[in-house]
């Protein structure tokens, strides 16, 4: 998926908040799983477009952050879609490693409420701790 490298106007569409960003939510394309909620700015949405893979903003690290950079769970677009009011973007990705939470589960909406609580339902795939071990170094 690519974009028009000068033409821009379709960011202008986007109804950005006061900080200049807007939610979006990474769905599995084949299975329409969420898989995560994050923060887009108007670069972020841009180069995801123009590089055909998922781009956020971390608000954390202020600083654009390319998903899979650090675990190498990259996210492959497939198609961008913005919602009714056009302050919430969702993207149809493919999630490479099969693992989109930073917990090593394939989503990030792995707890369930039920009886008075929040239980974990989804397994870990693969232990955090092996694959941020890089990070260690």
């Amino acid at each position: 998926m690519t974009d028009n490298k000068t033409d821009t106007t379709w960011l202008d569409c986007i109804k950005w908040d006061a900080d200049g960003l807007v939610p979006a939510i990474a769905q599995d394309h084949a299975t329409g799983r969420v898989l995560m909620v994050a923060w887009m700015n108007r670069e972020a949405l841009q180069l995801t477009a123009r590089e055909g893979r998922a781009i956020y903003w971390s608000r954390s690290r202020a600083r654009l952050w390319r998903k899979g950079e650090e675990s190498g769970h990259v996210q492959i677009l497939h198609e961008l879609r913005l919602d009714c009011d056009n302050d919430v973007i969702v993207m149809q990705v493919e999630q490479r490693g099969g693992i989109a939470c930073h917990t090593g589960r394939q989503s990030c909406f792995y707890k369930v409420y039920s009886n008075g609580q929040w239980q974990d339902t989804d397994p870990v795939i693969r232990n955090p701790e092996d694959i941020y071990a890089h990070k260690h170094d």
